[in-house]
């Protein structure tokens, strides 16, 4: 693989300017404002993750409100609740989409947002103490323990809370495999491992948070 410095060289010439290259790339939130994201936000962050896989995100996120509303504002200790007669009746509202596997999702994972709380004080506790050196092992804790979280779904939802990531995109993946760090998609433990150990070594090279690597390495694929 080549080092972080070819990266930067490579994405400045392709930006033309050090402030272009910057423009684009994303910022990470800190720990303390991880941590204040209050639960019902982390499980209404989940929940539109679920809801946003497969379907076109603008159509997903202008029915959000109705969601809010039906979910009781995703606040865990309520959303629990909510058993199979209740979501069955929300299969009859027009104003969600109406997918009876994403729907039940919803209260499977405010339990799961309840164990974290009673585990570790706060949902956002977890996201922000775990490290990124090992973020694909949060992707799997989220997934295993998560509804409908597996994929890129994790990832997906850490980069919408601000949680330092990198997602592996099929732009990312074909850079990776150019480097010849992998030879196809990253779904092994094995082959995750060594893309972490690559973003942990251009992370050192460069200081440079997980989300900024991903999109730069992105930007190397020829389109």
């Amino acid at each position: 693989m080549r080092d972080y410095q070819w990266l930067h060289e490579y994405c400045l010439n392709r930006f033309g300017s050090a402030a272009a290259l910057e423009a684009r790339l994303p910022q990470p939130k800190s720990d303390a404002e991880l941590r204040q994201l209050s639960d019902d936000r982390y499980l209404s962050l989940i929940a539109l993750r679920v809801f946003r896989a497969g379907l076109k995100h603008s159509l997903v996120d202008a029915k959000w409100p109705a969601f809010e509303q039906v979910f009781f504002g995703f606040d865990p200790e309520k959303v629990v609740l909510m058993g199979a007669e209740h979501l069955e009746r929300l299969m009859q509202d027009e104003r969600l989409i109406r997918h009876l596997g994403k729907l039940k999702s919803v209260p499977r994972n405010a339990q799961f947002v309840l164990d974290v709380q009673k585990d570790k004080g706060s949902f956002g506790a977890l996201v922000a103490d775990w490290p990124v050196t090992d973020i694909v092992g949060l992707w799997k804790y989220l997934a295993k323990h998560g509804s409908q979280l597996g994929g890129l779904s994790a990832p997906r939802f850490l980069r919408m809370v601000g949680k330092d990531t990198f997602i592996p995109t099929d732009d990312m993946v074909a850079a990776l495999k150019a480097q010849e760090i992998i030879d196809k998609a990253p779904t092994s433990q094995k082959d995750l491992a060594l893309v972490q150990a690559a973003f942990n070594e251009w992370h050192t090279q460069s200081g440079r948070p997980l989300c900024q690597l991903s999109v730069m390495l992105a930007h190397t694929v020829n389109h």
